[in-house]
C-alpha cells in the first residue's frame, strides 16, 4: 500500500483544523485601534483690559474710556475688582446691584464701569463731580498737543460734612502731613467711642495718608487716606479723598496754582459715536434739588449748548422714556439716548469680555492694601455712619439730608465756602 498520499492528507487534514481552531479566537494579529480625535482648541485668550486712567481727546470729545466685563476669580470681591480698575466702591456696587459684594462667586461676570462722560466745565485744572465720586485732571496743554485727562475715583464728604461746590485753587502742598484734629471732629469720635489725640503725625495712622494739597477754601484738603476702602464712598469730613497710589501720581504732576472746580452734576450728559451719552449716579442725600417734579426742567439745564446744537445738526431727539428709566434706576454707566430702541442691556451685552487683571498704565501695583475683609469695610462703614452694619447705595431720588452738622454751602464760583470744622480728613 501506498502510504505517501495518506501521509499528505493527514497533514492538508491537520492544517485545515489548525486553522479552523485559529479562527475560532480571532485573528493572529489585531489592527490597531484608531487614533482619537483631536482636541478641541482652546479657547482664545480674552483681551487685555483697556486702559482706566489716562486719556487723550479728539476734538469735541467728551465720552472717554469702554465699559468692560471681567469673569470674577476665586478669591475676588468687588473691593478687589475696583482697585484693580481704579473704580470706587460705589461706582462697582452701582453697577453689579445682584452681585454680593464679598462673595460674588467664581466665574460671575462683573460689569467695570470704565467709560466716563467728562463734567461739563472747562477742561482745565482739576474738575471734581461729587455725585460720580471722581475726580479729573486737564494738564495744561502744549501747542500742537491734544488735550489730556486723568481721572480717579474720590471719596467725599459724608452727610452732615458736606463737600463744598465752586472754584478754588490749591494754595500749597505737602508730603508726610500732619493732622492737627479740629475739636468738632475730635468730639464726634469721642460720642462714638473713640478717642483721638488732637495732633496726629505722619504714619500709618494719618488719614490724611502720604501726601495732601491744601486749598483756598480754609480747612478743606485733597489728600490721600490709609483706608483705601473708603475710596468711593461718603466717607470723609469734607474732603477729597484718593487710593494711596493715585495722590502720589496728582502730587508728582499738579502744581501748586492749579484751579479747582467742584460740581455737583448727577447725570452727565457727553457725545461720541455720533450719539448723545447719559451717563446716570445716584443723587446725593443732601442735594436740595427736587429731581422728582423737575427733572426734564433741571436735565435740560444739565446739557450744555454744544450738545444741544449737535443733536440739531444729527437731526437727532433725546428718548425722554429711556432718560427716565435710567435717572430711575442710576448705574452709573453710559447708554445713548439719542438712537432708537437703545438700552442698558444693549451696552452691557455688547461690553467687551477682558482679563481680570490690572490694566495697562495704572498707577496701583496690583498688590499694596490687600485684601480688604468684609470687617474692616464694616469699621469703616461704622466710622461714617454710626450704627450701619452693611453698604447700601442710595436709589433714585434725593433724601433729606441730616440734621447735624450742618451740611456745608455751596459756593459761588469764585467765592469761599463757609469753613468746614474738619480741617482734614
Amino acid at each position: 500500500m501506498n502510504t505517501v498520499p495518506l501521509r499528505a492528507a493527514a497533514v492538508a487534514l491537520a492544517g485545515c483544523c489548525l486553522l479552523a481552531a485559529c479562527s475560532l479566537f480571532g485573528p493572529l494579529h489585531r489592527k490597531a485601534p484608531p487614533p482619537p480625535p483631536p482636541a478641541a482648541p482652546a479657547p482664545p485668550a480674552l483681551p487685555q483690559p483697556a486702559v482706566t486712567e489716562r486719556f487723550e481727546l479728539e476734538p469735541g470729545q467728551s465720552v472717554v474710556g469702554v465699559v468692560q466685563v471681567v469673569a470674577a476669580g476665586k478669591d475676588d470681591t468687588l473691593t478687589d475688582i475696583a482697585r484693580r480698575f481704579n473704580v470706587g466702591y460705589e461706582e462697582i456696587l452701582r453697577a453689579n446691584p445682584k452681585v454680593d459684594p464679598w462673595l460674588p462667586g467664581e466665574g460671575t461676570e462683573i460689569v467695570v464701569p470704565s467709560q466716563f462722560v467728562l463734567p461739563n466745565a472747562p477742561y482745565t485744572g482739576l474738575v471734581i463731580n461729587i455725585p460720580a465720586m471722581r475726580i479729573f485732571y486737564f494738564p495744561p496743554v502744549k501747542a500742537g498737543e491734544r488735550t489730556v485727562v486723568i481721572t480717579h475715583p474720590i471719596g467725599i464728604g459724608k452727610v452732615g460734612w458736606r463737600t463744598p461746590e465752586g472754584v478754588t485753587r490749591i494754595v500749597r502742598r505737602q508730603k508726610d502731613p500732619t493732622w492737627r484734629v479740629p475739636v468738632s471732629v475730635r468730639k464726634e469720635h469721642h460720642d462714638n467711642g473713640e478717642d483721638l489725640d488732637p495732633v496726629i503725625g505722619p504714619g500709618p495712622d494719618n488719614p490724611l495718608g502720604k501726601y495732601a494739597f491744601y486749598l483756598q477754601w480754609p480747612s478743606y484738603l485733597i489728600h490721600g487716606t490709609n483706608k483705601p476702602a473708603g475710596v468711593g464712598l461718603r466717607s470723609s469730613h469734607g474732603c477729597i479723598r484718593l487710593y494711596p497710589e493715585d495722590i502720589e501720581q496728582f502730587f508728582n504732576m499738579v502744581p501748586v496754582g492749579t484751579q479747582v472746580r467742584v460740581v455737583n452734576q448727577p447725570f452727565e450728559f457727553g457725545w461720541t459715536d455720533g450719539q448723545l451719552y447719559l451717563q446716570p449716579y445716584d443723587v446725593l442725600e443732601d442735594d436740595a434739588r427736587d429731581w422728582n417734579k423737575a427733572q426734564r426742567k433741571l436735565l435740560s439745564k444739565e446739557l450744555a449748548a454744544t450738545l444741544q446744537q449737535q443733536l440739531k445738526s444729527h437731526h437727532l431727539q433725546i428718548d425722554w422714556a429711556l432718560v427716565a428709566s435710567l435717572t430711575r434706576n442710576p448705574r452709573g454707566v453710559p447708554v445713548p439716548i439719542s438712537t432708537p430702541d437703545a438700552s442698558l442691556e444693549q451696552v452691557l451685552a455688547r461690553a467687551p469680555r477682558v482679563q481680570n487683571a490690572l490694566p495697562a498704565g495704572s498707577s496701583w501695583d496690583g498688590k499694596s492694601d490687600l485684601p480688604m475683609d468684609e470687617a474692616s469695610f464694616k469699621q469703616i462703614l461704622s466710622e461714617i455712619e454710626p450704627g450701619a452694619q452693611a453698604p447700601a447705595p442710595t436709589t433714585g431720588a434725593a433724601a433729606p439730608a441730616a440734621a447735624v452738622p450742618a451740611p456745608a454751602a455751596a459756593a459761588p464760583p469764585g467765592k469761599t465756602p463757609p469753613p468746614t470744622k474738619d480741617g482734614g480728613g
